[in-house]
């Protein structure tokens, strides 16, 4: 039950060029349809989350009591932590393809529910949707190792740039949906439609069985440094991203703006990072060490917060385009998962380990967050923590980032 790792030189698992190939003897379906289907998909794993973190300050003008809010913060990763940790289980006997549209059948349901009154329907709606996610989440890793091997970089810098577009969405189109429907409700359920839509464009590529592909729990990653240090790296990037959707906008309301502006400094962040998203997988599968890469990133959402907590209303808009770039660590993370293993049940182990521990890391960053704000008062000393948040990331990093791939045993 053990996991070792060992120096490779770049495999086709680091290749950017080159035409997709067969992954472990499998036929490739990396057509036109595929791709979309997996953009679509990923154009809604964040929706949920912005769009509500949008509404805060709506819903607690509406009777929503601050500990609901809290924990409707920490939800998203307290789901992904635990239905993350038994994603593998639940796919083993209905395969990666077809898991993936029971996920999206959660989240449109999810989306749903939560529009329906009341406080406890919000809450169910919330965590239906975040366990949706959580599947999807672990999943998508998987399908572009399977499907795309040589194209691992492009495929994740496109998937998670079309995430981040998508929580730019959520975050600037829901109050102004809400505004222009009379309710929150509507701001919150629109989003079922996208859902439905990426459910619809993924069902034809389900496998009625896929045994190989399914058998990623009996993989053991448990001993492999580079396995916890992308776990690491995973968690601190994580707790920066959410508290990021669930307070962003809080903060800049703190400071004067008013909820729309609030929510549009949320999303221009997102938005600037778009390209940053693209460009940094495709940029990390082609360096030997990916640490530095790391720590550039940081750095940048580093100085973010250092500027939120000395001087927010005053360079605003250079925040939000410093967090929005320093978020880029995410994809080079997620690009992580393909280039340190060498199979597809690999990288879906690896994708589960390190979204399940790494989330449930940074599920209590968002809660963390609020309880210091009405502590203190100010956003200041939450700010000063995330600034020092970063040190950890830089040097889960570095180590995961060594030039090296996970040999693991299976249970």
């Amino acid at each position: 039950m053990s996991a070792s790792v060992h120096d490779a030189a770049a495999g086709p698992d680091c290749a950017a060029d080159g035409p997709p190939a067969p992954a472990n003897g499998s036929s490739t379906r990396a057509g036109v349809g595929l791709v979309v289907a997996v953009l679509l998909v990923a154009f809604n794993l964040r929706l949920a989350i912005t769009s509500l973190g949008a509404l805060l300050d709506e819903l607690r003008d509406l009777g929503v009591s601050p500990a609901t809010q809290g924990l409707l913060t920490s939800l998203p990763v307290l789901c992904f932590a635990v239905v993350g940790a038994t994603a593998m289980a639940v796919t083993r006997w209905i395969g990666v393809d077809r898991g993936l549209v029971g996920a999206l059948g959660l989240l449109t349901v999810g989306l749903v529910l939560r529009a329906v009154d009341g406080t406890p329907a919000l809450i169910a709606g919330t965590a239906v949707a975040c366990a949706g996610i959580a599947l999807a989440n672990v999943l998508v890793p998987a399908i572009v190792k399977e499907h795309f091997p040589h194209r691992v970089g492009v495929m994740t810098g496109a998937y998670t740039t079309v995430l981040s577009f998508g929580s730019a969405i959520g975050a600037a189109a829901t109050v102004p949906i809400a505004n222009a429907a009379g309710t929150w409700r509507v701001g919150l359920g629109v989003w079922a439609l996208t859902a439905l839509a990426a459910a619809l464009a993924w069902a034809p590529y389900c496998r009625r069985s896929d045994p190989r592909r399914a058998d990623v729990r009996r993989i053991s990653l448990w001993r492999s440094p580079t396995a916890w240090a992308v776990t690491v790296l995973f968690g601190a990037q994580s707790l920066y991203a959410y508290v990021m959707m669930s307070w962003l906008p809080s903060v800049y309301a703190g400071a004067g703006f008013s909820d729309e502006t609030a929510g549009l400094l949320l999303a221009t962040s997102i938005t600037i990072g778009l390209p940053f998203f693209f460009l940094a997988p495709t940029l990390a599968v082609r360096l030997r060490q990916q640490g530095h890469l790391v720590l550039v990133l940081t750095l940048l959402t580093m100085l973010g917060w250092a500027g939120l907590w000395l001087a927010p209303a005053g360079g605003a808009w250079l925040w939000a385009a410093l967090l929005g770039a320093g978020g880029a660590v995410f994809p080079v993370t997620l690009s992580f998962f393909a280039m340190r293993t060498t199979s597809t049940a690999e990288t879906a182990s690896l994708s589960a380990m390190a979204q399940s521990i790494g989330y449930l890391i940074a599920a209590g960053g968002p809660l963390l967050v609020g309880i210091l704000h009405d502590a203190s008062g100010s956003w200041r000393l939450p700010c000063a923590l995330l600034v020092g948040i970063g040190a950890v990331q830089i040097g889960a990093g570095y180590v995961a980032g060594r030039p090296v791939r996970i040999s693991a045993s299976r249970l």
